[in-house]
C-alpha cells in the first residue's frame, strides 16, 4: 500500500502541474499567429479529391 500511496501523493501535486503545463502548451501551440492557415489546410484534406 506504500506504493500506492506514494504515486497518488505524485498524481496529486506534480501528475496535475503537469497537465496543466500540457493544456496550456496545446492551447498556444493552437492560437500561434501561423496556426490559421495549417488549420484551414487541414480541414479541407477530407474535401480534397485525388
Amino acid at each position: 500500500m506504500e506504493t500506492y500511496t506514494a504515486m497518488r501523493h505524485f498524481a496529486d501535486s506534480w501528475g496535475l502541474l503537469a497537465m496543466t503545463l500540457f493544456f496550456l502548451a496545446v492551447v498556444v501551440f493552437l492560437f500561434r499567429p501561423g496556426a490559421r492557415k495549417a488549420a484551414e489546410n487541414a480541414a479541407a484534406i477530407p474535401l480534397k479529391e485525388d
